[in-house]
């Protein structure tokens, strides 16, 4: 008969799901956990556990309409390596009840460390428990965060940001990296590889690889290229000066033009203007905005500079790029 202990849990978590949570955040995050638990894929919880947390034992519905049942009562609550928050949609003005918020404060006053997956940084953030910290938001949520919170600066370059004890992700597949992340400083290299190769997911990316931005035909290679494409993309309304934008890089001018020319072989003014132009392309077949209204949306001066600027790449006047999309797809149905 063997004597051998069980095996410890090396890694707990504790989970508190927003009304109308993103499921994809919250999956992706509990399936690397799953899989990095047991032996092959047998999802036993023997190197980790998780528990979805509720200060009623309410049934959570995710954005999407799939119910959680949660598992234990806040005032049952064990005590756990982090407490995760997974945030819903943005519209959504309910937020944390104040004893969820309360239950927020005191793990944060006895050092388990906080962690917002999505929109989960919004609530943190509401909570009062990320101030002096850096967080990550996507890329998608940038504006609604600047606009909701003035004096914060939030970073939306990275898929995720670990600042001392706050940990915060973009949402979708960041969720599992970042999950990832945490299974290897506590379970090991071969249990986070071993999750995300089941999820098909080819390596573990680091915090500092960058979002995914909108559509583009700008395909960047270079890291700090593709950082410096997104944040074009995030300040289209109010471009930044070149000068701006290599600053925020922490490269100089000349380092960030020369990047551009080897990567893009385009200069970075170029480039902004080409993802402005594709800005406006698509809220001109997308919707009816007016041309003036478009052009200031994409960080054009006024609707002649987007006339000049659409005529210059396309040949066309935006109203004319408009009507001749816009009948494509009935002319080739015929």
């Amino acid at each position: 008969m063997s004597t051998a202990s069980p095996a410890r849990r090396h890694l707990s978590v504790g989970f508190l799901l927003a009304d109308n949570f993103t499921l994809s955040a919250f999956a992706n995050f509990v399936d690397v956990l799953r899989l990095a638990a047991d032996e092959a894929d047998r999802s036993r919880p023997i190197f980790c556990d998780w528990t979805v947390l509720s200060a009623d034992m309410n049934a959570v519905r995710s954005s999407c309409g799939v119910k959680v049942q949660p598992d234990t009562r806040l005032r049952n609550a064990g005590r756990y390596d982090y407490i995760v928050v997974v945030g819903g949609l943005i519209g959504d003005t309910r937020g944390l009840s104040p004893e969820v918020q309360g239950f927020l404060r005191k793990a944060a006053a006895d050092g388990v460390p906080l962690a917002g997956l999505c929109t989960g940084v919004f609530l943190l953030h509401e909570a009062g428990l990320l101030e002096g910290y850096r967080c990550c938001v996507s890329w998608f949520h940038h504006r609604d965060f600047i606009e909701r919170f003035a004096d914060a600066t939030p970073v939306s370059d990275q898929i995720f940001v670990v600042d001392r004890d706050r940990l915060t992700c973009s949402g979708g597949h960041s969720a599992a990296h970042l999950a990832a992340y945490l299974v290897e400083r506590h379970v090991g290299h071969s249990a986070a590889s071993k999750s995300l190769s089941i999820m098909i997911i080819d390596q573990a990316m680091s915090g500092e690889r960058p979002q995914p931005g909108t559509p583009s035909t700008l395909n960047a290679r270079d890291a700090v290229v593709r950082k410096a494409l997104l944040r074009m993309q995030q300040n289209l309304d109010a471009p930044e000066s070149i000068d701006d934008l290599a600053r925020h890089l922490q490269v100089s001018r000349r380092q960030l033009e020369r990047r551009f020319r080897e990567d893009l072989k385009i200069t970075p003014a170029r480039a902004a203007q080409h993802l402005r132009l594709d800005a406006a392309r698509q809220l001109l077949v997308g919707g009816d905005q007016s041309v003036t209204a478009i052009a200031l949306d994409c960080g054009f001066c006024d609707a002649s500079h987007l006339i000049r600027a659409f005529r210059a790449e396309l040949g066309q006047t935006p109203a004319e790029y408009r009507a001749t999309a816009r009948r494509l797809p009935v002319e080739s149905s015929g």
